[in-house]
Formats: structure tokens, sequence, C-alpha cells
């Protein structure tokens, strides 16, 4: 028998931390591995943490509520094999060395909360940024009833509470009373942190509904006016005739889905077209820091995916300038299947250099998308509609029925003038036309 730690994995690029919601296995479980064994929350989506080896769960390091780092042990887990000496003394080690490690740990938490937050009581940063969104006071916050591990506030509760707060007499604002403030590790300790702004007075009827925006809605508006604020959008339209890619996809469809169980749509066929255009214009898969332009390596696709809750989720196609057609396709349909049963994994929804949206799905003809930071480029699909188009033979000039459809580009103007930004659709339609029909999928 022996040991294994089980830790934190990786959230992404910009996540060092998140909260465990709930173990969906208990102590003394039997697991195989990658099955998932508890879920856990961060900034940006909620995740099952599947195991990395099969074996028995000997005993849980994290509690429900318990904000962990990344990298950091979370069980400990009793596999088959060699090593690891005897299972009856290395467990006892594990908690010693558990126990001693959570002092530092506690010791480095409690300046940084008491420099935030005026109060004896731990909350995590996922909990203060919620409470910092709804406008809850800290006097309030103190009220919210914890059921974590010494009574600490979990996102349940809080969220909980966000839910019934509006069947209660609403708390007026009281004056010089702080909000919760938002958790900022960047910043010194020292800084001052800076005022909410007010929200500005509506008025209603009685026939009006009012909806409480849930969390994801709010995460989707405060990064749609960041982006706004931050990069000064330009968008160019280029009309391209899709005719051949519709007749190909026609004829294979069928085939496709035998073969590959999945359904062959136009999306990875324009993702290709895309990617071979960034390809030709590398300085438009960049990203801004400051004075400096990132010129990005990996061409890392986004795809806006509309959720059955009406809101939207951008899961990316790592490498996507090393898969063909079918490949994308399949990437395609299992992020999105994926993204609508919220079973994407953290990585999955970072690391974009590209944004792709498909505004046609709705039966938009264009659109003018806004970019997600820190990227400098989205492109939007409009839907392909049946127009007369003037066609060039060999015997002139002719006019036929044809397949159109836009592209619209959206770039950050700070980086990307408009003979790039006009550039890199043309060439995507360009592609498109010439796509090659000969070509199996």
């Amino acid at each position: 028998m022996a040991l294994v730690e089980m830790v934190m994995p990786k959230m992404g690029e910009s996540i060092m931390e998140a909260t465990v919601l709930s173990w969906l296995k208990e102590e003394g479980d039997t697991i195989e591995q990658d099955e998932s064994v508890l879920e856990v929350a961060t900034d940006k989506v909620d995740t099952e943490v599947p195991a990395i080896h099969a074996g028995v769960l000997k005993e849980k390091l994290a509690q429900d509520g318990d904000v962990v780092e990344v990298g950091k042990p979370i069980a400990i887990i009793e596999t088959e094999g060699e090593g690891g000496g005897d299972t009856s003394s290395a467990a006892p080690a594990k908690k010693e060395e558990k126990t001693e490690q959570a002092a530092p740990a506690a010791a480095d938490k409690a300046p940084q909360q008491e420099a935030t937050v005026a109060s004896d009581r731990f909350y995590s940063p996922l909990v203060l940024n919620i409470a910092r969104k709804e406008g809850i006071a800290m006097s309030e916050l103190e009220t919210v009833p914890g059921s974590g591990r010494e009574g600490r506030v979990t996102k349940r509760d809080i969220l909980s509470y966000v839910k019934n707060r509006g069947e209660q007499p609403a708390a007026q604002d009281k004056g010089s009373e702080k909000v919760a403030p938002a958790y900022t590790p960047s910043r010194s300790t020292g800084s001052q942190q800076e005022s909410a702004p007010k929200p500005a007075a509506v008025s209603v009827s009685g026939a009006d509904e009012i909806i409480e925006m849930d969390r994801m809605r709010k995460m989707i508006a405060d990064r749609m006016v960041d982006s706004k604020r931050i990069s000064p959008h330009v968008t160019s339209f280029v009309e391209a005739d899709v005719t051949n890619i519709v007749r190909w996809r026609n004829k294979h469809k069928n085939t496709f889905k035998e073969r590959h169980a999945a359904s062959l749509t136009f999306t990875p066929i324009f993702i290709s077209a895309v990617v071979k255009a960034i390809r030709d214009y590398p300085m438009i898969n960049v990203q801004v820091d400051g004075n400096r332009i990132i010129k990005k390596h990996d061409i890392n696709i986004g795809l806006a995916v509309a959720l059955p809750s009406g809101n939207l989720i951008v899961p990316v196609i790592k490498n996507a300038d090393q898969l063909n057609v079918t490949g994308l396709a399949l990437r395609v349909n299992d992020l999105a299947r994926r993204a609508r049963d919220n079973k994407l994994k953290p990585d999955e929804l970072s690391g974009g250099t590209f944004t792709v949206s498909n505004v046609g799905s709705f039966g938009n003809v264009m659109g003018t998308p806004i970019i997600m930071q820190p990227q400098v480029g989205i492109l939007a699909l409009g839907a392909i509609t049946k127009k007369p188009a003037v066609i060039e033979t060999p015997q002139g000039d002719m006019i036929g029925i044809r397949h159109m459809m836009f592209l619209s580009h959206s770039y950050d103007h700070r980086v990307v003038d408009g003979s790039l930004g006009g550039m890199v659709v043309r060439r995507v339609a360009d592609y498109l036309e010439r796509f090659d029909i000969d070509q199996e999928p």
C-alpha cells in the first residue's frame, strides 16, 4: 500500500485558489482514477475535481467552505502498490504535517484579512466578492449564518442569504457603513478601498417584474463594461460567398455523423479559416500589457456558447492550428455539450488568444461583438442567406443564387489599426471562398 497526496489542480492562468463546495466521496470510499471526488468553485466556474489515482479516500485535508491554494494537498489516497511504508504510521505523520503547516498558513491569512476586513471572522475571497457585488455591508455580512467549519460562511451560505434577502425588509444604507471590500491580493495592505458607485434610481410600476442577476450574469456584465472601457472598439465587415462550403457540408454531414457520432456544423470550418488568417497576420494574436505588446505563440480560439439559462460562456480550443476540420468539429461539439451541462474544467475557460461568436445561429446577419480581454480581436459569424449575386465565369458575368454571409471583426484600436483589422477579416473570407470541396471530412 502507498499513500498519495491529492492536490488542488491548476484552475487556469489567473486562478491561484479555489473554494471547496462539497465532497462527493467520504473517507473510506473506494474511488477510481478520473472519478470525481469533490466539487470546487472559483471566480469563473464551479467544477468537479477528479482523482488522479485509484484507491481509497484515506483522509480529507480540507472541508466544505475551505479556500485551498492551487498545488496544496486536499486529500490522502491509499493506493495499491509498493512504497509509502506502513500506512498506520504514515497517516498520523500526514496529520502532524498538516497541523504544522496550518499554523503558518493561518498566520499568513490573518494580516491580509485584518487589512481588508474589520472582523474577527474569516471570509473567503469568493464570499467577499459576492458580498461586494450584492452591496452587503460588513455589519450585515457578520449576521449571515455559516455552515462551514468553525461557522465559516460558504458560497452556498452567501448565495442562499442573497436569495432570501429580498423577502426580508431591505437593509437601508447606513451612511458611513462600508460595503464588504473586494478581494484584491495584488494591492498593498495599506491601500484604501475604492468606494462603490451609488446605483442609479430606477422607476418601476406594479406591473414590472424585478429580476435579480445571477452571479454569472453579474460577471458577464462587469467584464463587458471593462472591455469597452479598456479597448477602443472598431468593427470591420466583409461579405463572403460560402456556397461551396454549404454544398460540401450537405454532401458529407450524414456520413460524418455515422462515422463520428457527432454533427458536422459550419462552425469548425469557419474556425479553420480564422486560424489560417491568424497565421498570415500573427499581430492579431497579441495581448496588451501596459505599454508592451505580447505576441502569443499558441493560437487558442475561444468559442462563445449560449447556455440554457440565457448566459454566455466561452470555452477555449487550445492549439486550434494543430487540428484539421474533423478534429475541430469533434472539439467544438464536445466543448459546447459540456458547457451546456456545466461540465467544463476551469482551464478550458482560460488562455484564449482570439474569439469567434456565431451570431448566425440566432438568425442575425451581422453583429458588433465585444472583445474578450486581454485579447484584441473577436469575429462574429452571421447567418448564411441565399442572395442573387454576380458570378464571374469564362463566358462572362452571370447572375446566380449564392449562399452569402457577413463576417464582423471587432478589434482593439490601441494596437490594431483599420488596415490590419480589415485585412484579417478579408483573409478569413478568402479562405472560406477558396474552400477545397474535394477534401474528405
